[in-house]
């Protein structure tokens, strides 16, 4: 076990791996939508942290090599498996689930709950 600044690097590294679901390239392509944006903007006018931020620094974690990752790396990887918890915890909405400000932000944060569902 890999522990710094009180992090458990393994822990959330596997955690990591298992909550983020979207590629490098679909996150990409999901920060340039108007869903993604219009979701930011829920998030600040509720005085919260964005996900675009949270957005560019998980591309930037998966085009990383592990050995490379720094503290910086492993505490926003943190905050992004304790954000995924916690909002599907929440659970979403019984309806129109596909487009909701629920899914869109988890999708801010590299989850997309719907890939969860299909087989």
């Amino acid at each position: 076990m890999t522990k710094r600044q009180g992090i458990d690097r393994e822990q959330v590294w596997k955690e990591f791996g298992e909550v983020v679901n979207m590629t490098a390239s679909a996150l990409n392509d999901w920060l340039g939508t108007e869903e993604s944006r219009q979701a930011d903007r829920m998030e600040e006018s509720r005085g919260k942290a964005t996900g675009h931020d949270a957005c560019r620094g998980i591309v930037q974690v998966l085009h990383k090599k592990k050995t490379n990752l720094t503290d910086d790396d492993y505490a926003l990887m943190q905050k992004v498996v304790g954000y995924v918890h916690h909002h599907l915890a929440q659970g979403g909405p019984e309806q129109g689930k596909e487009h909701s400000a629920w899914r869109h932000s988890l999708m801010n944060r590299g989850h997309d709950p719907m890939l969860a569902y299909r087989s």
